[in-house]
């Protein structure tokens, strides 16, 4: 049975409800232009706090396979300790069965990946400057170590376990692991230490805002290009000639099938140095994301160059070393929770269950959603429904109408104080039921939408960060509405901190056993968290998450 209702102790007549009398205007503003009423103007207006239900998910055994991006690196949270992402990723040659001339000697091997950077301006000389501040998490003046290892562990594509479905990989950060980078098939964990091959490189690294300079030629045939900032070294060309260059006729780069049982990848191993370090967002689906092995070939007196080339398009995942400070637990779905944490790479997210007691199985307990409907809908006696209809629409007749409904949030006491730390936090809601985002969201509805911008997209739906309150807004005003003029589902809300609120891709929880089947894939990509208020009556009012409904009535006028 969830929530015996907070509610029961209000009077029967507004058991969910606590309404208070704001202004009465000539003026309103309707959301949506098919909200039907029994009139349109001098409209008294109102307001109304719901009580909810919001608790904890504790996040076990999400998906890391094919991200959009991938993290690299070593980040310490202020709030909640260490995370250590590392990546293995499939190698994809742009071309099978080469030929590589005669006499091929390799020039270099050159690894690039580039960060997710935005040009802040130029320099001296005319060229594009950057910020790479989008994609770095931590101190970027401190080096991790890098080690990038030949994979030895063969990524399967598809699980042969169950009839055309992929193979799909999850984390497995939990459990004590301090140390192993592991992922989680349904036969058990993959410890891809124990997989490592040949070393590649072995390094340290601090990600860099400068642009790539790459210049091709000599003398006055020299030609300089400039391209955004990456992750960008040099690898041993012996290697690759042995790998690849002597491997010309072979079957291993006849096709795809075989170059993946042959070659299965690189690993790129992070750690902390001293324990300190940085961790970088990485566009391993960028178009320049690649590595490149430039050669000569060709008799002494005519040798000509060429490039052969690989991108990361295969399978990519990332593993997660956790050692947290704060240990996370599902919470009370009755109750609710009085501490919220929301944490990436495998940490926390919260559920929030709006009307609290919609599937109570309980005569004796009042339903919250049927009361706040019977609350707007009028009632009609003739129709089997019990509430009026509109002929035209087949949407219902409604008495009162929403003009804004808003899940308000406010961050603990125990989260960072200052202000540049939680400064780019974003917290994206969805559909827990359907894993869509919440109907708000979109063009349609939100006018902000910008997919260049993730910062700055989508905030009126998703409000962002009030330094000043440290509270959060987000807009449920069409998923209301919904529910009263169309009978939509009353679904669970999830709330996870994003990166990118514009990346509304889920990766799935594997064997949940709740509700919670998968989250937003950018929640994982978001290494640093936070610590919110929750729902319960130990929470002070002031503080207390609340779904708050303005509303106008025109027959309180």
């Amino acid at each position: 049975m969830k929530n015996t209702i907070k509610a029961l102790k209000f009077p029967i007549l507004f058991l969910l409800i606590t309404s208070s009398f704001i202004a009465c205007d000539e003026e309103f503003s309707v959301i949506e232009s098919d909200v039907l009423g029994k009139g349109n103007a001098n409209f008294g207006t109102d307001q109304m706090d719901i009580p909810i239900a919001a608790y904890n998910k504790k996040l076990n055994a999400v998906r890391i396979n094919n991200l959009n991006y991938n993290l690299l690196g070593f980040f310490d949270d202020l709030e909640f300790g260490q995370t250590t992402a590392s990546v293995v990723a499939q190698l994809t040659p742009t071309a099978f069965s080469p030929t590589f001339g005669e006499n091929p000697v390799i020039d270099s091997v050159v690894l690039t990946i580039p960060y997710f950077s935005r040009p802040i301006g130029f320099d001296d000389n005319g060229n594009t400057t950057y910020s790479i501040q989008d994609s770095l998490y931590g101190d970027a003046s401190k080096p991790i170590k890098l080690s990038i290892y030949r994979n030895n562990y063969f990524l399967r594509s598809f699980n042969p376990n169950v009839t055309n479905s992929p193979q799909n990989y999850f984390s497995n950060a939990d459990n004590g692991n301090t140390t192993n980078n592991l992922a989680l098939i349904e036969s058990g964990p993959i410890n891809f230490d124990d997989h490592k091959g040949d070393m590649i490189k072995d390094t340290t690294f601090i990600p860099s805002a400068d642009a790539i300079k790459t210049t091709v030629g000599e003398g006055e045939d020299a030609l300089t290009s400039v391209s955004a900032p990456a992750l960008r070294m040099h690898l041993d060309g012996a290697f690759w000639k042995s790998a690849i260059i002597d491997h010309e006729g072979g079957s291993e780069l006849s096709n795809a099938s075989s170059f993946n049982n042959y070659f299965r990848g690189l690993y790129f191993k992070a750690e902390a140095v001293n324990g300190e370090g940085n961790m970088i967002s990485l566009n391993t689906l960028s178009e320049n994301a690649n590595i490149n092995i430039y050669y000569t070939k060709g008799e002494d007196d005519a040798r000509s160059q060429s490039t052969y080339t690989f991108n990361f398009r295969g399978i990519r995942l990332n593993t997660f070393i956790n050692n947290y400070n704060v240990t996370f637990a599902d919470g009370d779905p009755d109750l609710g929770d009085e501490t919220l944490y929301l944490k990436g790479a495998e940490g926390s997210m919260a559920v929030v269950d709006l009307f609290g007691n919609e599937d109570v199985d309980n005569n004796n307990v009042p339903d919250a959603l049927e009361i706040f409907i019977d609350d707007f809908r009028i009632l009609d006696s003739n129709d089997p429904s019990g509430y009026l209809k509109d002929n035209t629409t087949g949407n219902f007749v409604l008495k009162k109408l929403i003009n804004e409904a808003q899940l308000v949030v406010y961050e603990n006491d125990l989260a960072i104080s200052t202000d540049d730390y939680h400064k780019y936090d974003r917290i994206y809601a969805y559909d827990v039921n359907n894993n869509i985002p919440i109907v708000d969201a979109g063009e349609f509805f939100d006018p902000t939408v910008n997919a260049n911008d993730p910062l700055n997209s989508n905030v009126i739906h998703l409000s962002q960060r009030d330094p000043d309150q440290k509270k959060y807004k987000i807009r449920l005003t069409q998923h209301l509405n919904n529910i009263l003029l169309r009978d939509s589902t009353n679904t669970k809300i999830g709330l996870v901190l994003s990166t990118n609120v514009n990346n509304t891709a889920n990766v799935e929880i594997l064997n949940s056993n709740d509700a919670v089947t998968a989250i937003p894939a950018a929640a994982i990509l978001a290494p640093r968290g936070t610590i919110l208020y929750g729902s319960n009556d130990n929470v002070s009012e002031g503080k207390r998450m609340k779904l708050q409904v303005f509303f106008t009535d025109p027959e309180n006028n």
